[in-house]
């Protein structure tokens, strides 16, 4: 009766005892409940990045039909023939060519995007002469706001103040090696970020002028070669409109092959990027220089 009424003790005192001491803290209880809550929250963030890429994909290709199907011909119709005829007639090809080298140099200069003065080379020149144009304009192009910015380097400064995020992050652009330089330059120049402002933003760093320059003239050559390619298309499928012209099976698979090569070039260009700048918003954000991507 002894035994019993002490082993009845016990175990009262083992089932108010044990609890205690196996009682989780609430910290680690927080934690464990965070780490089964994270790959819920994974699996919901990528739901979330997988519908917004259909959704623009979506609206990307409902915005290129809808140029292809109706924008190229009334372009076409009302400003490509009138304007190829008025410079077959009012220029020669030497005068031509110089209108257009000074329209890709300046436009730039005074904040003007310069792809209409690309297309046309490509219309007309083509990919031989049409490439030299272009990047002959555009080096100029690149170079002159480049040395105005030098003049007017305090006022740019303060003005960046109004954005501080992006000053940050322009001057983190300009730290590093020449190569690393040279790599951000070109970079920058198939990423979002306006290049007409870049040109002038830069100097504010410490970009040296060669890295520049070479960083530019490298991101130029797949980004003219495009815009040529845009050109002839745009050329070829105006005379196939109104000049009835019949595309042979060859020309069809090679536009289409190039379409999409373009397109392909266009989106892995962009996405490698915008990859490199938010790694150059992380390095700002921790403080210190980013370290070189591959």
């Amino acid at each position: 009766m002894l035994d019993s009424t002490e082993s009845g003790k016990g175990s009262e005192y083992v089932q108010l005892i044990i609890p205690n001491e196996t009682e989780i803290p609430e910290e680690e209880d927080e934690a464990a409940n965070t780490n089964l809550e994270s790959p819920r929250n994974e699996k919901k963030w990528t739901l979330k990045r997988w519908i917004k890429v259909i959704v623009w994909s979506s609206i990307t290709i409902l915005v290129l039909f809808v140029f292809v199907k109706w924008g190229v011909p009334f372009l076409a119709e009302k400003c490509l023939y009138p304007l190829l005829e008025w410079e077959a007639t009012a220029f020669g090809p030497v005068v031509l060519s110089l209108v257009l080298v000074a329209s890709l140099a300046l436009l730039p200069v005074i904040l003007l995007p310069s792809s209409p003065s690309m297309w046309l080379a490509g219309m007309i020149f083509g990919y031989g002469l049409g490439f030299i144009i272009i990047m002959v304009g555009m080096t100029i192009g690149m170079v002159l706001p480049y040395f105005i910015g030098l003049l007017f380097r305090d006022r740019i400064h303060q003005w960046l103040k109004r954005w501080p995020e992006r000053a940050d992050m322009i001057r983190l652009a300009g730290e590093g090696t020449w190569f690393h330089q040279f790599k951000v330059v070109a970079v920058f120049r198939i990423s979002p970020f306006p290049y007409t402002i870049f040109n002038y933003v830069i100097v504010v760093t410490s970009m040296r002028f060669w890295p520049y320059l070479c960083g530019s003239v490298a991101a130029m050559v797949p980004e003219a070669l495009i815009y040529i390619y845009m050109g002839r298309l745009m050329r070829t499928l105006a005379d196939v409109k109104y000049k009835n012209r019949q595309l042979t099976t060859v020309e069809i698979i090679y536009n289409a092959a190039s379409c999409v090569g373009a397109i392909i070039t266009i989106v892995a260009f962009t996405v490698y990027a915008k990859r490199f700048i938010n790694a150059l918003k992380k390095a700002e954000a921790n403080g210190k220089s980013p370290a070189p991507t591959h």
